[in-house]
């Protein structure tokens, strides 16, 4: 098989990665690496990590602050656009435009 060719092992059927490939990679690929939580191996990966950061349970703010950095150096590497300055900003940037695009966040006198 070619270099960098799938086998039908790398992705399951919904297009996720397999159990195998995710148990080969390393634990620093991972944003949450003692829990192997959020593979940060690819782009696709990154953005949907940030998307899921805050859905990690059972880690300290400083396990996260160790992952936010994680993730921002795999989406530097990967190219991937990071609008939040911190993950405490995860989730709301795109509830305040919502907001504001719907006209409940100004005030009426």
């Amino acid at each position: 098989m070619a270099k960098g060719s799938k086998t039908k092992s790398d992705k399951t059927a919904s297009g996720g990665m397999s159990a195998t490939k995710r148990d080969r990679l390393t634990d620093q690929t991972f944003a949450f690496p003692k829990e192997r939580k959020e593979p940060l191996n690819d782009a696709k990966h990154v953005r949907n990590a940030i998307s899921r950061f805050n859905q990690v349970e059972d880690v300290s703010d400083s396990e996260r602050d160790a992952a936010w950095r994680r993730i921002k150096k795999a989406a530097k590497k990967f190219d991937v656009e990071v609008s939040e300055k911190s993950w405490r900003d995860v989730g709301k940037t795109k509830a305040k435009k919502a907001k504001k695009a719907s006209g409940k966040g100004k005030r009426t006198s």
